[in-house]
């Protein structure tokens, strides 16, 4: 039986009475969490549980878990446990079942890699774990010929992550950094805060307990440039929260920068902190959520913290798990740290932290700053911070600590707003404002004008950001002159900060490229432009990266000869030179806007590939955006091509074919346009004109304005304007009813069978490509095929019989958009057009029968 019934046995051998063990009642995480738990009942065991049909189903692992997939494990199932025992830590008093310790060895999400219902009857799971010990595939084979029916071997597959034979998985908790013999011992055993406690004793630190509601945050001063130096130590900058985190009477709490309580956020670092085995601890560092490759991704940490219904937070912390990054120890029990040096507080703090679980020490590294510096260049990663090795905790920012960004970020006061222009909703951009850093920060200080940030929202952000600016509006700007003036502009009260990604700083004060990642908790008047810090030492000049795009001239080009369409004699610099000068038509479309590349390092006629994500070798002044990817379950670094240089760029890789998305990075979830693909396979192409003029006709009839464009290929693109008012779902439904209106028009040319076998000959009508992710080759985009085709945007009077989709070519288009002046298509990308009355003109011409 499956459900609440199933847990009768686990109940039936348990007194509710005496073990304080969970009995079951909590709502099952939906997410698939799985446990390791290690045992030291009568025979010391591993327990194995993973989360089904609301249930813990379970295995014993006698002689423990291994890496090495030579080595076949024992697995007893035995009977289900409720879900809540996950976080089950705890003794288990004599004469009870199971009696002894129980540690969380490992805890995280299992994802099934074929039908776990069936693979329990069949008597194999295949399954994927993703916790902070065990990473990578697992089987759970029956074992046919068993005497009790219950007997399974564990077994790690070679697939999966990679798989290190000799792996050693560190004994201890992930929660309190206990092994289960110390647990066992701890009620007369020496406490296990002893040995810190000494060494605190010995250094002569203060006898104080630090109350982290009082704490006031260090804060590093800007660097520009990374240095070595033996006085100075040297950790990451990890892309997330900064967080005090404290443990005490049992209890967990986080508090953000600006003494907001964020415990609720984060209940997997919350039920780490509080089972710690001291009796205080007061932690400095800061909160991160991973990526699929292990590196902080900011996107999924904001997903994280904007839940706040129970369920989801619950669900989150198992499919998206923060880990808290401590990096500094402030207070233990009743020991005030601060004063002592950031060396010896950081070995402190390794004894505290347990090895593996959502607790993780901050690894430093002494001297080599230039080093570490390169690395995380190489890794695009946020930055480092250097920090001097002897120096106190000071409340407020110091020049003993510096962060040198790789990527730079910064704080600053929303001012204002602009007003939305075409299909934009809410607002334009966002008006910010800094104030220049002085030694005595004073709030009254006025605010210099930093630029604005327009990029970074979707949908739902350009109006709830509105809302919260609504009640804060003003008739003047809170600026120091120079600021921008007329009516466009709208000043508010500057309370909100927003946290900005930016290239760099401009000559006249404002930001280059920013992007809006969030709004954070912090005193507006806390929002300065720190000038690079001179306390410090004259160094050598390091070689930095240059993140703004080179002239094209300056781009090294190679293999400018390799024939790329050999029949024709088109070779690579052919398409890099053709790219070049179709750029000013190109890249409209391309702006704002994810896009994926189709390689053809040998030409058409060599190997090819696919590529979404920005390879680690691309240039820094390369613009690449982060997308969460559905289908893949990953994040992807997508190409964002602004400019000739990035094209040339992308075009020198052997790309041929660019492919876009429908929608802008502003507004992800809202395409600019629906789009109908009539494709022809075997079809005479005279039948993909005449239903390409019928659409025109039927939106025409109903006063829907339609754009056309080649494929490039075989095919029609049938382009209608949106203006951001539908989501993909309404854009496909809209495509449906149009293609199903000229079908039943034309039904011995048309069709919408997505199987070409049995399409009869006829013209396919794809509305499927209206999907968020879903491409379309870019107008301007050169084919891979023969003669070098391209992707024309046409006027309608083009599209008659006389039409062929050979004509347009690397050689021919760039005359003809000499010829034609202005691009035929390119109002698709702005045209807002009145969707409703199209609608109730359509469904008017249906009930005439027309």
């Amino acid at each position: 039986m499956e459900g609440p019934d199933s847990l009768r046995e686990y109940r039936d051998k348990r007194s509710g009475e005496r073990t304080t063990e969970p009995f079951g009642g909590e709502v099952a995480t939906g997410a698939g969490i799985f446990v390791v738990q290690k045992h030291a009942a009568t025979r010391l065991h591993y327990d194995l549980r993973l989360e089904m049909s609301g249930v813990l189903k379970s295995w014993a692992v006698p002689k423990g878990i291994s890496a090495d997939p030579s080595d076949k494990k024992l697995a007893v199932h035995v009977e289900d446990h409720p879900v809540e025992y996950a976080e089950f830590e705890g003794i288990i008093p004599e004469g009870e079942y199971g009696a002894g310790a129980v540690i969380v060895w490992d805890i995280g999400r299992w994802l099934p890699l074929e039908d776990p219902e069936e693979g329990l009857k069949s008597g194999k799971l295949l399954f994927e774990l993703r916790g902070h010990k065990l990473r990578g595939v697992w089987t759970l084979v029956k074992i046919k010929k068993s005497d009790t029916g219950k007997d399974w071997l564990l077994i790690r597959e070679r697939k999966g992550a990679p798989v290190r034979e000799d792996e050693v998985y560190p004994e201890e908790s992930v929660f309190s950094g206990l092994t289960v013999e110390q647990l066992g011992s701890l009620d007369g055993g020496p406490a296990p805060g002893e040995p810190v406690r000494r060494r605190l004793e010995e250094l002569g630190a203060r006898r104080a307990a630090v109350e982290p509601g009082a704490v006031k945050l260090m804060l590093a001063k800007t660097r520009d440039e990374a240095f070595s130096d033996p006085e100075w130590l040297f950790e990451l900058k990890l892309d997330g929260y900064r967080m005090l985190a404290a443990s005490a009477d049992r209890r967990g709490l986080l508090l953000t920068r600006n003494g907001n309580d964020a415990t609720a956020s984060f209940p997997e670092v919350s039920r780490s902190l509080k089972r710690l085995p001291y009796s205080g601890l007061v932690l400095d560092g800061e909160i991160v959520v991973h990526d699929e490759a292990g590196l902080p991704s900011f996107q999924r940490l904001q997903k994280r913290a904007r839940l706040s219904r129970p369920l989801d937070v619950a669900a989150a912390s198992v499919q998206l798990p923060a880990t808290y990054y401590a990096f500094d120890l402030l207070g233990f029990e009743d020991f005030d740290l601060r004063h002592l040096p950031l060396l010896e507080r950081k070995r402190l703090l390794r004894m505290v932290i347990p090895p593996a679980g959502p607790l993780r020490y901050t690894e430093h590294f002494l001297e080599d700053g230039d080093a570490l510096y390169e690395q995380v260049q190489q890794m695009r990663l946020e930055g480092i911070v250097a920090k001097r090795a002897d120096g106190s905790y000071l409340g407020g920012r110091s020049g003993q600590w510096l962060k040198i960004h790789a990527a730079r970020t910064g704080f600053f006061a929303v001012v204002g707003f602009t007003r939305p222009k075409g299909v934009r909703s809410g607002f334009g951009a966002l008006h910010l404002g800094v104030r220049v850093a002085a030694p005595v920060a004073e709030e009254t200080a006025g605010f210099l004008y930093a630029g604005r940030v327009g990029t970074g929202f979707d949908e739902s952000r350009l109006s709830e950001l509105r809302d919260q600016l609504e009640p804060l509006i003003r008739e003047d700007a809170p600026l120091e002159p120079p600021f921008p003036a007329g009516a466009e502009h709208q000043w508010v009260e500057p309370e909100l900060v927003a946290r900005v990604r930016f290239k760099e700083w401009t000559d006249d004060g404002h930001l280059r490229q920013p992007v809006f990642e969030e709004l954070v908790e912090m005193p507006a008047h806390e929002c300065t432009r720190e000038e690079p810090a001179d306390s410090e030492p004259t160094l050598t000049e390091p070689v930095r990266m240059e993140d703004r795009s080179p002239p094209v001239e300056e781009i090294p080009l190679s293999n400018l000869d390799k024939p790329f369409w050999p029949e024709d004699g088109f070779t690579k610099g052919d398409l890099i030179d053709y790219y070049r000068t179709i750029g000013p038509w190109l890249l409209p479309y391309l702006e704002d806007r994810p896009l994926v590349l189709t390689r053809y390092p040998d030409g058409i006629h060599g190997k090819s590939f696919f590529q979404k994500h920005a390879p680690h070798f691309a240039p820094e002044w390369i613009r690449t955006e982060t997308i969460f990817s559905e289908g893949s379950e990953r994040e992807i670094d997508y190409f964002i091509s602004g400019d000739e240089a990035t094209l040339v760029y992308l075009a020198n890789l052997g790309t041929i074919p660019l492919h876009i998305w429908s929608s802008r990075l502003s507004s992800l979830d809202r395409p600019d346009w629906c789009v109908l693909d009539l494709d022809p396979k075997e079809a005479p192409f005279s039948d993909v004109v005449m239903i390409a003029r019928a659409i025109h006709r039927l939106c025409r009839e109903i006063d829907l304005p339609v754009f056309v464009k080649t494929s490039g290929s075989t095919g029609l693109h049938i382009l209608i304007p949106l203006g951001g008012q539908l989501e993909y779902g309404q854009s496909r439904s809209l495509g449906a009813l149009l293609a199903r209106l000229i079908v039943g028009e034309l039904p011995d040319i048309a069709t919408t069978e997505r199987q070409p076998a049995r399409r009869e000959g006829k013209v396919y009508i794809d509305y499927l490509q209206n999907g968020r992710g879903r491409l379309i080759v870019a107008p301007y985009s050169v084919r891979p095929i023969q003669g070098a085709p391209v992707s024309a945007p046409l006027r309608w009077k083009e599209v008659g019989t006389k039409l062929e989709i050979g004509q347009y070519t690397i050689r021919s288009m760039p005359r003809r958009v000499r010829a034609l002046k202005e691009d035929p298509v390119l109002p698709v990308l702005e045209t807002r057009p009145d969707l409703l009355g199209a609608l109730e003109r359509l469904h008017a011409r249906l009930e005439d029968g027309t």
